[in-house]
């Protein structure tokens, strides 16, 4: 009888896992709907959602971690001809 208790608590427990997951996945697709609809809207103001895109991802990177990118960056571009 004990272990059918715990059991029981386990499989609740388990259960309250995948809906609160379910539900965090359904927030996730709302927001990434109105992300895309700010994209766009961007867009109809004559902005390149691509390079929004590239900002936002920038932004998100830690100023260090990005100033060492950019230069070796700039290292191989200059090594490919391409500046």
């Amino acid at each position: 009888m004990e272990e059918n208790k715990k059991n029981d608590e386990i499989d609740l427990k388990l259960k309250r896992f995948v809906e609160n997951i379910e539900r965090l996945e359904e927030d996730k697709k709302e927001i990434s709907r109105q992300i895309s609809e700010v994209y766009s809207e961007a867009k109809g103001f004559g902005f390149n959602s691509k390079a929004i895109r590239e900002i936002v991802k920038i932004r998100k990177t830690d100023t260090e971690k990005r100033i060492e990118l950019e230069q070796l960056l700039e290292v191989y571009k200059e090594a490919l001809g391409m500046l």
